[in-house]
């Protein structure tokens, strides 16, 4: 591990923020999901499968990193309700390290790794199901370019859970992820709640050192964060609805201070566009739909102004909380067009084209993931398209306005379609009748090929569009 560059910086914060806790002791430890990309990006790549176990199934530590794992402190609010007895409660901090190919500070986090003070009663395991769809979650997202959390580890742990959603008994897994920052909304609003200033003015000191170097300078720092925050979220929010992803828990406690997609519990993706699908069956009244997800960001972002305000002023804060929609709307058009491998025009003509391709998916319910595929690179693909299971549709008198649209568009000087993947007539897709059909022979006689085949074609597709985090 030579070239592994470890960091402690979360100890600087303080026993007020964190518990110090131990894993649980696994009865097994079976290696299900190991991600080698990024492992060479922060220098593990060389760990044998033996070693890999030890740190990321039993959490030996890190040379170098944290000595002991740590169970972070937040509250949040659930579907609007604070709950102020939120934290850590399966997982931890296991470790801290550089990206060898950016300076950037990575989190190494775990879910599953055991009972923590915040386990509120549950017993601090992941299903092998649930760590599964964590792993297809972030693959896909990144392949999308969509900004995400990644999931470097996922290991079968050998114990039998019992679930109200799943069927049990299941199988139990510990995930470790990598993130670029485990400080939520919520941590600042445990903080705000407990009424501690010197803690919030330490916090945002730590997050601007760590996430926000640029911001050092800065003559109103609670403002800037803000800014920054808001900027990322908003591009967080336009990328979700490029990809046509629903997360299902936008709570504040599951919203980094990056603007990073993590924390997937029932996410789905849309088979075609709809604004009120929503991903978990337990939000009843749509809070958290596909259309309301920019809400509700925007909701979240004012709950963290909100945590500002003592170090601040509403006059200074609200600026930054205006630019949630512009960022927001000029944003979308930006990742339509990226997903579709254009170069933009203007603003105007971008919004009105998106908004006209908008109607168009709504009105026809054309597989969402099959049009981006179909037309990458515009009418460059318009042979393709016309061999495409949607074909019909492309020709309709309905369609007629968006084609016009994509007439005006060039393809962007990255746009590669004589890449293998194009020559599929179908994308991949990870719709939830696909993710249960992957899990269906796992469970029947431990046959992982079909998600050694979803994997091998998420990384085609990421490679075909060029995608590089």
């Amino acid at each position: 591990m030579s070239l592994f560059r470890p960091s402690q910086n979360h100890l600087s914060l303080g026993r007020a923020f964190f518990d110090q806790v131990d894993a649980a002791d696994f009865p097994k430890t079976v290696l299900r999901h190991r991600d080698q990309r990024w492992a060479s990006r922060v220098g593990l790549d060389g760990l044998s499968e033996a070693e890999w176990l030890t740190h990321f199934g039993r959490f030996e530590p890190l040379p170098g990193s944290l000595p002991q794992p740590l169970a972070l402190r937040y509250h949040g609010h659930q579907f609007r309700s604070y709950n102020p007895d939120l934290g850590d409660g399966r997982g931890f901090l296991f470790a801290q390290a550089h990206d060898l190919e950016d300076p950037r500070l990575l989190d190494f986090g775990t879910k599953g790794s055991g009972k923590t003070p915040w386990s509120r009663g549950g017993d601090g395991r992941l299903t092998l199901k649930g760590g599964l769809r964590e792993v297809l979650a972030t693959e896909m997202l990144e392949a999308l370019g969509v900004y995400t959390s990644k999931s470097l580890s996922l290991i079968e742990t050998g114990e039998e859970l019992y679930r109200q959603d799943e069927p049990s008994p299941a199988r139990s897994s510990v995930l470790t992820r990598l993130s670029h920052s485990h400080i939520r909304i919520g941590t600042f609003q445990r903080l705000a709640y407990l009424e501690d200033t010197d803690s919030i003015s330490q916090l945002l000191d730590y997050c601007i050192a760590n996430y926000y170097p640029d911001l050092a300078g800065a003559a109103d720092k609670p403002a800037a964060f803000l800014q920054a925050v808001v900027a990322n979220v908003a591009r967080l929010g336009a990328q979700w609805t490029a990809a046509g992803f629903v997360h299902g828990v936008l709570n504040t406690d599951n919203i980094n201070i990056t603007g990073e997609s993590f924390d997937y519990g029932p996410w789905r993706f849309l088979p075609h566009y709809d604004p009120g699908f929503t991903a978990a069956y337990f939000d009843e009244t749509g809070l958290y739909s596909f259309g309301r997800q920019p809400d509700t960001l925007a909701w979240n972002l004012t709950r963290l102004a909100e945590c500002l305000l003592p170090l601040s002023s509403i006059e200074a804060l609200e600026p930054a909380l205006n630019t949630v929609w512009p960022i927001f709307r000029e944003e979308l058009p930006r990742q339509m067009l990226r997903r579709l491998g254009l170069t933009p025009r203007d603003t105007e003509s971008d919004g009105a084209f998106v908004t006209e391709l908008f109607g168009f998916l709504l009105s026809s319910k054309a597989s969402y993931e099959q049009f981006f595929f179909d037309w990458r690179g515009g009418t460059l693909s318009a042979e393709r398209a016309a061999r495409s299971p949607s074909a019909e549709l492309y020709a309709s008198e309905a369609f007629r306005p968006v084609a016009n649209g994509l007439e005006n568009y060039g393809p962007a000087n990255d746009v590669n379609l004589d890449h293998a993947y194009f020559a599929r007539t179908t994308p991949r897709t990870m719709l939830v009748d696909e993710v249960e059909a992957m899990w269906e022979p796992i469970v029947e006689r431990d046959d992982w090929s079909r998600v050694e085949t979803a994997l091998a074609e998420i990384a085609q597709m990421r490679q075909a569009y060029g995608v590089t985090p």
